[in-house]
């Protein structure tokens, strides 16, 4: 699997691609459903607040930032996804600046928050969700497997 990290300038001097990488690499070991081994890409974006509201209002209908958003190819009948774009598991995009509030609110580095949210969106991209109280109990436990496995057991999702 090649996994593609995009650091945006203003942030490239905080955050290397390696950890965000290996944050991945272990989402797909433990969240990976029978069926997934097929997938070649995966990408990871750090981005601004901007950014990240401009994706939201356009994709989701919400004019506000996020910490993290996945989006995941769609096929769509008319356009069928060439052999490349239906092996891309889909993309992580993420607001540093929410990130490092949420590191500094939670009082752990915001490189830990970043690993963390780009696990909850690789899960996202794997099929987890949480808009039910039994969906969000399996995805916030196999998100704490991972990031047990990472080392860090210590940081928990800001969301209740």
């Amino acid at each position: 699997m090649e996994i593609v990290v995009h650091i945006d300038e203003p942030f490239a001097a905080n955050l290397t691609p390696k950890p965000l990488k290996q944050a991945v690499t272990t989402t797909l070991h433990f969240g990976s459903k029978p069926g997934s081994n097929d997938l070649k890409t995966i990408s990871v974006v750090i981005t601004d607040n901007e950014t990240v509201q401009q994706l939201n209002r356009q994709y989701r209908g919400v004019d506000a930032p996020t910490d993290v958003l996945s989006f995941a190819p769609v096929p769509d009948p008319d356009f069928p996804l060439d052999e490349e774009a239906a092996t891309h598991l889909g993309d992580v995009i993420i607001a540093y600046p929410i990130a490092e509030t949420q590191a500094q609110a939670a009082g752990h580095a915001t490189l830990e928050e970043v690993m963390l949210l780009t696990v909850h969106g690789a899960l996202h991209l794997l099929g987890f969700d949480h808009h039910t109280p039994r969906d969000k109990r399996e995805m916030w436990a196999m998100q704490q497997q991972i990031m047990v496995e990472l080392g860090l057991a210590h940081v928990q999702p800001t969301e209740t």
